[in-house]
């Protein structure tokens, strides 16, 4: 029993040349390797449409990545558990009072108002 041997077959879709190669130790499939002006763009497995060529030659710009802290909503919390705790005030540090002679332009002292 003899294997069938695909042969090598070269075409065009649209601007784009496409080389069909059997792939080693396959029967029957091809690997197409698209060129643009005779610069390798890219390979596929399937038969390429020309969306297919023009996004390997142009592939879609990919936007940065998010950092996680920022995209992780957690659900509701347990039942019974406490509240978390305020950060901004746990790393504050403790206020001190201003002396009576310090003018601050006009805003008034907390026990003025």
């Amino acid at each position: 029993m003899s294997i069938p041997v695909v042969e090598r077959t070269r075409f065009m879709v649209g601007k784009y040349e496409v080389v069909a190669q059997p792939i080693p130790h396959s029967a029957h499939m091809l690997l197409y390797t698209v060129f643009l002006d005779r610069t390798r763009i890219g390979a596929l497995v399937s038969v390429p449409t020309e969306s297919d060529c023009l996004f390997l030659e142009k592939p879609p710009v990919v936007p940065p990545l998010k950092i996680f802290q920022l995209t992780n909503r957690p659900g509701r919390p347990r039942k019974g558990t406490r509240p978390p705790a305020n950060l901004e005030r746990s790393h504050a540090l403790p206020r001190e009072e201003l002396p009576p002679e310090v003018s601050l332009g006009g805003i008034r002292r907390s026990e003025d108002r």
